[in-house]
């Protein structure tokens, strides 16, 4: 069972090259199809987009990428744009973007599919959504981290940031619903937020030592974060005094908790993975023109140093 996910994934990525490679219904040309990203500045998303482009590589498939850079405006442009060059469908990264009404109604419009991954937007019409249950994965490393501590002890949390980032809110929801049960388990919230990054997750860590010395445990919105911490916990010596759990399964976190050292677990939401699913998803529906499934949930399964090997893969994309 352990392994039905990365089966899923190489699955996933041949049945799109088949349904994709078909190209137009008219046989007017290969397939065109946008791959819309908020931003690229983080190695997540540099993940599902490289995915993305790979598996229409495959197929043949033209695949035109857009980076927003984190300007919503921006991404509403980078739409237009990909709609006046008459793309079959678009695929869009929304990153930590709440919303985009006019990128969506741009589309609706058009008249052609529109599949997000990872985020769901709040408001405006979607054909399809592939992402993880957030509130899982926080709950698991919650569960993992009381059990670790046997029910006391002090756990910091490091939020990637802005305040209403509905995923990295689901995230520490999910966590703090199994840790506020447990009556010996403090936490403490970093007063800063680490932005997603390992070199926010190094300072914000450095912070929260400065001022809470006897920490057990350290849980991260995401591995980045996470990976910043470790570092930090490292050169302030406390590496055998506190453990650290994040969340998404980057591959650098995965060689952490592989190493047998603090980072003691993590919860699968791979990049590749989502990139596989968004692009099978919307060759599905391109394909065949039949209505799909409008939410799936993308397993997210806790990794820990007694399952990292059938994971780990030094040569992926994230």
């Amino acid at each position: 069972m352990r392994r039905l996910i990365a089966l899923m994934g190489v699955a996933i990525t041949m049945s799109a090259a088949v349904a994709c490679a078909s190209g137009n219904d008219a046989g007017s040309g290969p397939r065109t199809i946008g791959m819309v990203n908020f931003t690229l500045g983080a190695p997540y998303f540099i993940g599902i987009s490289k995915t993305v482009e790979r598996a229409g590589d495959k197929a043949g498939v033209d695949v035109r990428v857009t980076d927003a850079k984190g300007d919503a405006a921006t991404l509403t442009s980078n739409v237009s744009e990909l709609l006046a060059q008459d793309v079959d469908g678009i695929i869009i990264s929304g990153g930590p973007l709440e919303a985009a009404p006019a990128a969506l109604n741009a589309i609706k419009q058009k008249g052609i599919p529109v599949v997000l991954v990872d985020r769901k937007f709040q408001t405006g019409e979607y054909t399809s959504w592939v992402g993880p249950d957030n509130t899982v994965l926080g709950k698991q490393d919650g569960e993992f981290i009381a059990d670790k501590l046997g029910g006391k002890g002090k756990v910091a949390i490091i939020k990637g940031g802005p305040a209403d980032n509905s995923i990295g809110i689901a995230r520490t929801e999910g966590l703090k619903s199994v840790l506020d049960k447990q009556s010996g388990i403090e936490q403490v919230d970093a007063p800063d937020f680490g932005e997603w990054s390992s070199d926010g997750g190094l300072r914000v860590m450095e912070n929260l030592l400065a001022r809470h010395g006897d920490l057990g445990a350290v849980f991260c919105e995401n591995d980045s974060m996470c990976l910043g911490a470790q570092k930090a916990i490292a050169d302030a010596g406390k590496t055998d005094a506190i453990f650290l759990a994040g969340i998404d399964g980057q591959k650098e976190a995965l060689a952490a908790i592989a190493a047998g050292g603090n980072y003691a677990v993590t919860g699968l939401n791979n990049a590749v993975e989502m990139g596989n699913a968004a692009y099978e998803r919307l060759g599905a529906i391109l394909d065949d023109g039949s209505t799909p499934e409008k939410d799936t949930v993308i397993p997210s399964p806790q990794i820990t140093n007694d399952n990292v090997n059938e994971y780990y893969d030094p040569n992926s994309e994230f």
